[in-house]
């Protein structure tokens, strides 16, 4: 790239390259940045000019990007992060903010963390608003849309423009109704029980049962409900079982006894493992304002689950 290249470089020109990187096509891309196809074929065409070879290739009815192009975008992403930090402020100050801020999360971590979360937040903004959204099993796609500023989730979307940090650990538990049946004593016992559980809305199960399906293990699931709240109505007063998260003791399972899962067997303590995660764009890492944000949800986190006798 000689100089007068260099210098004609610009955040636009970067930006579609990354754009149609991420999206992998250029009508998505075109799309997403709300540019016409000719302006974003333009644009790729100058950058090949500088660059002094193809970005991207034709494969089928798409384009999949060169080496070169993949040895260019950490490089085109620290750019313009530069660029966008040049007429940033270095600090932010809360107090002053103004912010519309979405998190998509769904009822576990929408209860046990956000209430504490907005707590904090009211307390120094001087003008926020919070919007929650459910995350289901959430895709990248969410955070590059901008369609909300953070995920909290057990289900970290891939992605090389996804960054996460793990903020706790829980164990699925057996909640059942005492005054209908007693606790199952043996992995006999809980398969042959007939259990609530979650479904999500997109029809994708809980990550603990896709676990026993991988270990080749299946309940007998004969309520599915689309959230953790809908469970608990159908327990009560029945036989049935529901495998859910610990911390939903003090929360929606609140009433109902709590047991260990009476499973053996390294695949299966694996599968009773919950780990939850804090995901947010890599676009959003350097930002002050988000920076501040990301440890305000972590240490309502860690008061929620103080709050709720602790975790890992």
């Amino acid at each position: 790239m000689n100089e007068n290249h260099q210098l004609s470089l610009d955040g636009n020109l970067i930006r579609i390259f990354l754009t149609v990187l991420e999206e992998g096509s250029v009508t998505a891309a075109a799309g997403r940045l709300e540019l016409t196809q000719s302006a974003v074929s333009h644009a790729l065409k100058r950058l090949n000019r500088m660059v002094g070879s193809p970005l991207f290739v034709k494969r089928g009815r798409g384009i999949i990007a060169t080496a070169h192009a993949a040895t260019l975008e950490p490089k085109a992403r620290a750019l313009l992060q530069g660029l966008k930090s040049f007429s940033a402020p270095e600090t932010f100050d809360p107090n002053s903010a103004r912010w519309s801020l979405t998190i998509a999360a769904n009822d576990l971590q929408r209860d046990l963390i956000l209430p504490v979360l907005w707590r904090s937040l009211e307390a120094v903004a001087a003008d926020v608003k919070l919007r929650v959204i459910p995350s289901e099993v959430p895709s990248v796609e969410l955070l590059r849309a901008e369609r909300c500023d953070l995920v909290l989730t057990p289900h970290p979307p891939a992605g090389g423009d996804a960054m996460q940090r793990q903020l706790f650990k829980d164990q699925y538990v057996c909640y059942y109704d005492a005054a209908c049946r007693r606790a199952p004593k043996s992995a006999e016992d809980y398969f042959a029980a007939e259990h609530a559980t979650v479904v999500h809305p997109n029809g994708v199960p809980l990550q603990f049962d896709r676990m026993l399906s991988r270990l080749g293990l299946q309940r007998r699931i004969v309520v599915e409900a689309p959230s953790f709240a809908g469970v608990s109505a159908f327990l009560r007063g029945t036989k049935l079982i529901a495998t859910m998260p610990r911390l939903l003791n003090s929360h929606v399972m609140r009433g109902f006894h709590m047991t260990p899962l009476p499973l053996k067997g390294e695949g299966v303590r694996r599968a009773q493992v919950l780990s939850m995660y804090l995901v947010w764009h890599r676009r959003a890492h350097l930002d002050p304002a988000h920076q501040w944000l990301r440890q305000r949800l972590v240490e309502a986190a860690q008061l929620a689950l103080k709050s709720d006798g602790g975790s890992r």
